[in-house]
């Protein structure tokens, strides 16, 4: 995995991948699944540094999220 230069929060998922939506939901940033879909309709986030709009995405381990440029996470598994 490449190196990052900046700090990412860690979410754990213990399956092979999440989807966007659920991921957003794990962060707490939103506070229904609703404002997460008219985010990602309206503005997206970045995934692997390209915008993206879906909440299907499939997120898999070492796949990095920014919100806003504010807000960075990293998808880790739990071992």
């Amino acid at each position: 995995m490449k190196k990052l230069d900046e700090k990412y929060e860690e979410i754990e998922i213990d399956t092979e991948y999440i989807t966007l939506g659920q991921f957003l939901k794990l962060t707490n940033i939103f506070d229904s699944g609703g404002m997460i879909k008219a985010f990602l309709q309206d503005r997206g986030v970045f995934v692997q540094d390209e915008v993206e709009h879906r909440r299907g995405r499939k997120l898999y381990p070492g796949d990095v999220v920014k919100v806003d440029d504010a807000a960075g996470y990293i998808v880790v598994s739990k071992d």
